[in-house]
């Protein structure tokens, strides 16, 4: 990447020249400030003030007891962190889904109290009215289809999506609502490739395979920060958890011989 294109804040009109040029996206989830400033400064396009952040950083089982001030909250810092990477936040689960009145409202309220540049929102044909009322309220939209997490309820669970020509359609659908761009979350990559041959907006993909236009990983999983269930699709960077286990184990150590503080780490 030229250097001048590290430096330079990333707009809503670089997705669509990279699209055209074939040019991969990086995506990546963050939810504070110090996590935020250290992935911008490595040079990822987009950060994601995720949903997600309902499993990675409170514990829960899905995302649906997110709330809009928590991701206002969390978006704030992360917004406010970033000097190059584009910003977008999710709705969170019923935020949205009660009017296109109310979506506007609480993605008009992203904007106005943090430095977010889009928001994203979840489904395909069934939220394409929603996603058209609120660009045309002047703010930009990411969609999502495929696995819609905050769907999990009636799809029984995280599932891979098969139905090519329903997930076909939701991805259409979004495209003439005006979104600039959606993510396609566990399909097949053969389905994943169709779409993205398809559809004149950038594919961000997540358990989606290699021939979208960009990919999306969440933090904890890159990290090895969460213990348990590995997903297929997510490759671990580094084994973080671990690191922190034994430097804190190492504290304890420490602070139980009195080793810790020593002379240097104490005022006279």
């Amino acid at each position: 990447m030229p250097t001048d294109d590290r430096e330079r804040p990333v707009t809503i009109l670089d997705f669509d020249a990279w699209k055209k040029q074939g040019r991969k996206i990086s995506v990546l989830t963050a939810y504070d400030h110090p996590t935020a400033r250290w992935f911008d400064a490595a040079g990822v396009d987009c950060l994601l003030v995720g949903d997600s952040l309902g499993t990675t950083v409170q514990g829960r089982e899905t995302t649906l007891g997110v709330t809009l001030d928590q991701i206002v909250y969390h978006a704030e810092m992360v917004a406010r962190a970033a000097r190059r990477a584009f910003v977008v936040a999710d709705l969170p689960f019923l935020s949205y889904q009660a009017s296109r009145a109310q979506a506007i409202r609480s993605a008009g309220r992203i904007l106005k109290e943090t430095r977010c540049q889009a928001v994203k929102l979840e489904g395909g044909r069934r939220t394409a009215a929603t996603i058209r009322a609120v660009v045309d309220a002047e703010i930009p939209v990411m969609g999502h289809v495929g696995l819609t997490p905050q769907s999990v309820r009636k799809f029984g669970g995280y599932k891979v999506q098969r139905e090519a020509d329903v997930i076909r359609a939701d991805a259409q659908a979004v495209v003439e609502a005006g979104a600039f761009a959606m993510v396609l979350e566990c399909v097949p990559a053969s389905l994943a490739a169709t779409i993205t041959a398809e559809v004149p907006i950038p594919t961000i993909g997540i358990g989606a395979g290699a021939d979208c236009d960009g990919q999306v990983l969440v933090v904890h999983d890159m990290l090895g920060l969460l213990e348990g269930f590995r997903p297929k699709f997510a490759r671990r960077y580094s084994e973080l958890g671990d690191a922190m286990k034994q430097a804190a184990g190492r504290y304890v150590e420490d602070v139980r011989s009195g080793d810790f503080p020593g002379e240097s780490e104490s005022f006279r």
